[in-house]
C-alpha cells in the first residue's frame, strides 16, 4: 500500500531537525534551565496559528510549572499593525531572569518583533522558533527593517519551506499541509527534556507538572503552584 506522503514528509523533517538543531536545542535548554534555577519563568508567545506552539510548553502535563503563555487577545488580527506589540507588552510582566520563546514562521510582522524588542530591552533571554531560510528571503514589515530572528539569543529553525505548506497535489495550483506546528512542538519538547535533565544534573528539582487526570496530580500541582502562581497567572 502506498504510504501517506505527509507522514513521509514529517519523518524526513524530524530526522533533519534532530541532526541540524542539536546544538541549538542544547543552547536553548541551557537558557531555560538557567532561568528557572535563577527564579525566573519561561514565557512563550505565538500569534495566530503559532499560538499552537506557544501552548505546547505552558500549562500542559509533563511540562514545566514555571511557564506561561503571553496571550494575544486578537489572535493575530493585528500582527501586521506596528505598535500592536508595544501596546501588548505594557500589560505583560517580563523580568530579566526570565526566558521568552517567540514562535513566528516568517518573523516579519511587527507584533512579535516588538515583543522581542521589549524582551531585549528588559534583559531577558530570547529563543526564537522560525523558518530561518524562508525568513531571510522576506522583508520586515516593521519600520526598524529587522526580522525576528535578528533579536534571538538562540534560534530554533523549524526547517519549514517557504509558505509552510509542503505537499503538492495534482489539480491544485498551491501546496497543502503545513509542517511548522509539528516541527515547533518537536523542537520545544526536546528542549524542555534537555533543560529538565540539566537542572537535575545540577542538583535542582525541576517543577514538572503532573496531569490533573492522574490520581494525585491535582494535589501535587497545587503544592508546586504556590511557588509560581504570582508569575504564571499574571498577565
Amino acid at each position: 500500500m502506498e504510504r501517506n506522503r505527509y507522514f513521509e514528509t514529517i519523518e524526513d523533517l524530524l530526522h533533519r531537525l534532530e541532526i541540524t538543531q542539536k546544538e541549538n536545542i542544547h543552547q536553548a535548554a541551557e537558557l531555560i534551565a538557567n532561568s528557572i534555577m535563577a527564579g525566573g519563568i519561561m514565557q512563550s508567545f505565538g500569534s495566530g496559528h503559532s499560538y499552537a506552539a506557544a501552548i505546547e510548553v505552558a500549562g500542559r502535563a509533563g511540562g514545566l510549572f514555571a511557564a506561561k503563555v503571553i496571550k494575544d487577545p486578537a489572535m493575530g488580527i493585528y500582527e501586521v499593525l506596528e505598535g500592536s506589540g508595544t501596546i501588548l507588552m505594557r500589560k505583560v510582566e517580563v523580568l530579566p531572569e526570565d526566558v521568552v520563546i517567540i514562535i513566528s514562521n516568517s518573523g516579519r510582522n511587527p507584533l512579535p518583533i516588538e515583543i522581542a524588542m521589549k524582551v531585549k530591552d528588559i534583559g531577558a533571554k530570547l529563543i526564537v522558533v522560525t523558518s530561518l531560510e524562508s525568513s531571510k528571503k522576506l522583508t520586515s514589515r516593521h519600520s526598524s527593517g529587522r526580522l525576528l530572528y535578528e533579536f534571538a539569543d538562540v534560534i530554533l529553525d523549524n526547517l519549514s519551506v517557504e509558505g509552510d505548506a509542503a505537499i503538492p497535489v495534482d489539480g491544485l495550483p498551491v501546496k497543502i499541509c503545513g509542517t511548522s506546528s509539528i516541527a515547533a512542538a518537536a523542537l520545544l519538547q526536546s528542549t524542555i527534556l534537555e533543560a529538565v535533565e540539566l537542572m537535575l544534573a545540577r542538583g535542582f528539582q525541576p517543577p514538572v507538572r503532573l496531569s490533573a487526570n492522574v490520581d494525585g496530580g491535582t494535589e501535587r500541582s497545587l503544592e508546586i503552584e504556590k511557588q509560581y502562581k504570582q508569575r504564571i497567572y499574571h498577565l
